[in-house]
């Protein structure tokens, strides 16, 4: 076990521990002959117990003092899962419950905010995917990163809870949130399966510069994409037909959904038309990903401290009940 010492200067003042052994000229018993002196062997033996207490209290604070520990380390293990973003929309139309309409619904989405219905899902899979490696990011008008890529699911829980707080704005852009989602896994090494959940309502239509940063984005980053499309109602685009070949002319979701089918990379649409469908999606996405994960966890220093001053105290403890006896033997010789 390696230990490091955070103050190793009070090291030098480990020799002090060694003062009680020094002799005390009170200590000094004057006899004209020592043969004299009956043999006491259990007073011997007590001495050498006082002198070996104080001792042991001394080294234990100044080990104490110069704060001994196991310096943090980076680990390496093996798990399953993937590294997973969520790209979760925050935009106003998220916050409106979704009507009937003569539509074939099920579940709470017929009563419930999309936006509370997702959050509730999302928490779920998070839940449930201990290996994973999470990060999360709203968007809007920009995107926000609300937390990067960490392996602690109660931040990622948080995180989610946090977007019950206000209403989102009116617009969606799609291809800024995307771009900085890809952005986030520029600087990680590649350890396993990665992924962008797009969680969204709407589509939008983008321009060929930010088209090909995407597709080049993806291709570079080995980055799957998969799009939870939460349809609002019967009036909204229907994406699981043949219109969105590959004509960008279409409405934004058709169109963005032509332009993901064109990506070098790995696609999955997921349709959603209410709270049953978002959750046979993502339990069908947490079958998918499940491929080993090479997982690196930055351990802390451990502080040993506190089990140097314990064993400092216990000394103390004991010189004070061997001073208690001391008075004691004395008062009933007196």
């Amino acid at each position: 076990m390696r230990l490091d010492f955070a103050q190793p200067w009070v090291l030098a003042l480990l020799p002090l521990a060694l003062l009680p052994l020094l002799r005390r000229r009170r200590d000094t018993l004057r006899f004209s002959c020592i043969a004299w002196l009956p043999a006491d062997p259990v007073g011997r033996a007590l001495g050498v117990l006082w002198r070996s207490l104080a001792c042991a209290a001394l080294a234990g604070t100044l080990l104490g003092l110069a704060g001994p520990g196991q310096p943090g380390a980076q680990l390496q293990r093996t798990g399953r899962g993937a590294e997973v973003l969520i790209l979760l929309d925050r935009s106003s139309s998220m916050d409106a419950s979704v009507h009937t309409n003569g539509l074939q619904t099920a579940g709470r989405m017929s009563h419930e905010p999309k936006a509370q219905v997702v959050r509730e899902l999302l928490g779920e899979f998070v839940s449930k995917r201990p290996d994973d490696r999470f990060a999360f990011m709203t968007f809007s008008t920009v995107p926000i990163m609300a937390v990067p890529f960490t392996h602690k699911s109660d931040t990622v829980q948080a995180a989610l809870a946090a977007t019950a707080i206000g209403r989102g704005l009116p617009e969606t852009r799609m291809g800024d949130a995307l771009l900085a989602a890809i952005d986030e896994f520029a600087p990680r090494s590649y350890s396993g399966s990665r992924v962008i959940l797009i969680v969204s309502d709407g589509g939008a239509q983008l321009d060929e510069a930010t088209r090909r940063r995407i597709r080049a984005g993806l291709a570079h980053e080995k980055i799957a994409l998969y799009w939870i499309y939460v349809r609002s109602g019967p009036n909204a685009p229907n994406l699981d037909t043949d219109e969105a070949a590959n004509a960008y002319g279409l409405g934004e979701e058709l169109a963005l959904h032509a332009f993901f089918k064109t990506l070098g990379t790995p696609y999955r649409l997921y349709q959603a038309d209410d709270s049953n469908a978002i959750a046979a999606a993502m339990a069908e996405i947490d079958r998918q990903q499940n491929f080993p994960l090479t997982i690196y966890e930055r351990v802390p220093r451990r502080d040993h401290a506190g089990a140097c001053y314990l064993v400092a105290l216990a000394c103390c403890a004991g010189l004070l009940a061997f001073r208690a006896l001391q008075w004691q033997s004395w008062e009933a010789t007196a």
